[in-house]
């Protein structure tokens, strides 16, 4: 079904693998549609609890396909963007709100971001540019030891991508973010580990199942509806401008949830000292709130 990617799910738990060796995995549109297409697949299994994101061969991602040459983020001539029609106008002027204007990084970001389950980057390899930039909207980034990371756009004429302009900052601070935007420098795993942009450093044969183990911990005890919510929760209120709006989302989930099956049900299994059963499912008894739960505009 997918060209660029392979997806399996065991006990729960999502595996997408990135799936150009060849090119270390280097993105492309193709690329983008598949991974946009796995999460629309894993969103909609309540059987899959989270998600782990991981790379073929000896790297996660190497950044934006480059056969194209020096034409290649001339977005004005790409074909894939050109199936949009054009943003230019008889006068020469850009429509800058035009769908053909959107970076396919930033497409995948937003995807990423929606998710309802947890996402885990595996960073088995080098992850520069958009390889880097795609795992910022996942919850969690572990890394080989053989991982390095590269936010090397302005070494490449261009800037960063796939909203990582709000992502990075928020996750390692402005200054940090700065140095590694303007510098374009390649860094390893312990330097992405002490910044806080990687969780953890593991031997890279233990990488895929410290992700596991991460994901079932994650997982095993909690309710389905319940972590599927509190993630969009989290990362929609960093962006709020005041808490009297993480106040309202907090108390409308507080409102349905506490009247819900999966509620009786976890204080009754607490009180009675056995395993929570949880009957709710993510594909029925999610809340959405318009403007809260839905995605304002780009998709």
């Amino acid at each position: 079904m997918f060209e660029t990617i392979t997806l399996a799910v065991d006990d729960g738990i999502a595996t997408i693998t990135l799936n150009r060796p060849d090119r270390l995995n280097a993105f492309t549109p193709q690329m983008m549609a598949d991974l946009i297409a796995a999460f629309d697949r894993t969103d909609a299994d309540d059987a899959v609890r989270a998600v782990i994101v991981t790379g073929a061969g000896r790297g996660f991602c190497a950044g934006a396909d480059l056969g194209d040459g020096g034409a290649t983020f001339d977005y004005a001539e790409r074909p894939d963007k050109l199936a949009y029609g054009s943003p230019i106008g008889p006068d020469g002027a850009v429509d800058w709100g035009h769908e053909a204007v959107r970076d396919n990084g930033g497409r995948l970001a937003l995807r990423l971001f929606s998710s309802l389950k947890p996402v885990i980057a595996a960073i088995n390899g080098p992850a520069v540019g958009v390889g880097v930039t795609m795992t910022l909207p996942m919850d969690f980034r572990l890394a080989s030891a053989d991982a390095r990371f590269g936010f090397v756009f302005a070494r490449r004429g261009i800037v960063p991508e796939a909203a990582s302009s709000w992502f990075l900052p928020r996750l390692v601070g402005i200054g940090q973010a700065l140095d590694w935007c303007y510098s374009g420098r390649i860094f390893g795993a312990e330097d992405a580990r002490a910044a806080g942009l990687v969780r953890s450093v593991h031997a890279p044969d233990d990488l895929l199942g410290a992700a596991r183990t991460l994901a079932r911990e994650l997982t095993a005890d909690s309710a389905p509806v319940s972590v599927a919510l509190t993630r969009q929760m989290l990362w929609r209120m960093l962006g709020a401008d005041h808490p009297m709006a993480a106040h309202r989302l907090d108390s409308r989930a507080v409102w349905v949830r506490g009247g819900s099956a999966d509620a009786r049900e976890g204080v009754e299994s607490f009180l009675a000292k056995r395993p929570a059963a949880f009957p709710d499912r993510v594909s029925d008894a999610l809340p959405r709130w318009p403007g809260v739960m839905e995605d304002p505009g780009y998709s």
